[in-house]
Formats: C-alpha cells, structure tokens, sequence
C-alpha cells in the first residue's frame, strides 16, 4: 500500500498534543525551506542543517548560505531559528559519487547524495539530543519523496533517532515556497547543486540557444 508521509506527518503532530519537539532540519537551499519552514514552525522548535558538500562550485555554495540566512532573516524566524552551517566539504561528495559518475540525474548518484546529508543530519541530531531529524529535500517534485523516507528511516535505525515523516510538496507547499521566494527577491538557481547537474544545465541550455 502507497504511504502517506503527510498523514504521517499529522499523526505526530496530533500525538505531541502542543508540545514542540525539537527538530534538526536538513536545507538544501532557501527557497525550498521558505514553506517548509513556515509549516514546520508552527509545532516544532526547529534548528537548520545547512549540510551541502555536493554544491558546486565554492562560490555557489556560499552564494546559496548567504540566501539561506536571508530568508530567515526576512521571514522574522531569525530569533527562533538557528543555522548549523557546515562548511563546504566537497571531497565528501565528490567521495560519495566516486564510480557513479555516468549516473543520469535522479539516478544512484543521486541517492548516495541524499545519503551522505542525510546520514550527517541523523548523526548530529544524534549528538545534540533533537527528537526528531529531517530534510527538505522532498518539497520539489523532482526528489523521490519514497526514496527520501527510506533512507531517513534506515539512517534512523543506525543512529538512534527518530526520523519524520514528509512529502513536504504535499498541500500546495512547493507552489508556496515560489511565492516566498519571488516575495522576498531571493536568488533562485537553476540547476540542483552538484557539478553533474551544472554540466547538464549547461548543455541544455546550449541545446536551446
């Protein structure tokens, strides 16, 4: 039977009964945040994970962290939002994706991504005592919300912390989080991160010139 993380999501809210657990939210970019964040706050005390190594190149990682720390800036969540901030450690994506090179996007290369965020987001939500660890990975309609929850879910298991449930796209979010992002001016990229997807970018663009 087909999973729905949303209604699972709901579950636990209604079973917190008011009271906000702590969660450690792993961003992939601003504007995918903006909605997440303006849902999730209005039950959890969340902190987030910028935690990208795949992001390519240096410039646009830092480019990405400047517009993350302006949205919650303009938000107003700047004083009940905290910024984990990784720096960029890109040999341990470049690691990670070692031998899956010719990979198509959304394919295993993909996945070991998803992996390695997600394993550091379990492993520090661990360390610091969240109740729950999470990603925004699954507000955009290209990311393979199923696959997403498994891989959290197994990451759970490992480290010892309880992962929660999210199809974040679900209930208009993903419309939501363009219109934050086009309300506040932020900069909005045009491919996913990593130098495999900029290159792809590239020759698409190429291809319509």
């Amino acid at each position: 039977m087909k999973r729905n993380y949303q209604k699972e999501l709901d579950g636990i809210i209604r079973s917190l009964d008011g009271r906000r657990a702590r969660v450690l939210l792993h961003s992939c970019c601003g504007p995918c945040s903006s909605a997440v964040l303006e849902y999730l706050t209005q039950f959890f005390d969340v902190t987030l994970l910028w935690y990208n190594p795949n992001l390519y190149p240096e410039a646009e990682f830092d480019r990405r962290l400047a517009t993350q720390r302006e949205l919650i800036e303009k938000m107003g969540l700047a004083d009940r939002v905290d910024i984990l901030a990784e720096p960029w450690r890109s040999a341990e994506y470049e690691s990670a994706a070692e031998g899956l090179e010719a990979e198509p996007e959304g394919g295993q290369r993909c996945t070991a991504c998803f992996r390695l965020r997600l394993e550091e987001t379990a492993r520090q939500a661990k360390a610091r005592g969240f109740d729950y660890f999470c990603t925004t990975l699954s507000l955009s309609r290209y990311k393979d919300a199923v696959r997403i929850n498994a891989l959290g879910e197994e990451l759970a298991a490992k480290h010892g912390v309880p992962w929660l449930p999210s199809d974040f796209k679900k209930q208009g979010r993903e419309q939501r989080s363009t219109q934050l992002a086009r309300q506040y001016g932020l900069y909005q990229q045009r491919y996913c991160g990593c130098r495999f997807s900029l290159r792809s970018r590239e020759e698409h663009d190429a291809q319509t010139l």
